[in-house]
């Protein structure tokens, strides 16, 4: 069993910029962040599996940062640059088994969820 204790949201005028992280107990092959705003689909925002190179969403690239921290088990997410259309509850999420294909983009393709975090971006 993985749990994934997220932290950092909060609320930010535009422009601005949030750090999130989440950290994981357990063994963990992949991490991502997703996010969910309200009325929508949650929907992916960047992956980073060690070794390979991020993968970001098109409506996040250039602003947003995936790193890890392997000793810590832990990943995180710089936002910057933030705008209003950024506002939503992320989450983390942790694939624990090597299936499917990099940079594993679908919901479907993780094992464990974090809570959610809810990061709201004021114009």
């Amino acid at each position: 069993q993985v749990q994934l204790v997220e932290s950092g949201g909060g609320l930010v005028q535009a422009g601005g910029s949030l750090n999130l992280s989440c950290a994981a107990s357990g063994r963990i092959f992949s991490m991502g962040w997703f996010r969910q705003a309200p009325g929508k689909e949650r929907e992916f925002v960047a992956s980073k599996r060690s070794g390979l190179i991020p993968n970001y969403a098109d409506s996040v690239k250039g602003r947003f940062t995936i790193s890890r921290d392997n000793s810590k088990n832990t990943v995180y997410l710089q936002m910057n640059s933030l705008k209003p259309e950024d506002t939503a509850v992320y989450y983390c999420a942790a694939k624990t088994r090597q299936s499917g294909t990099y940079p594993y983009t679908r919901s479907y393709d993780y094992d464990y969820w974090g809570q959610g975090t809810q990061v709201t971006v004021s114009s």
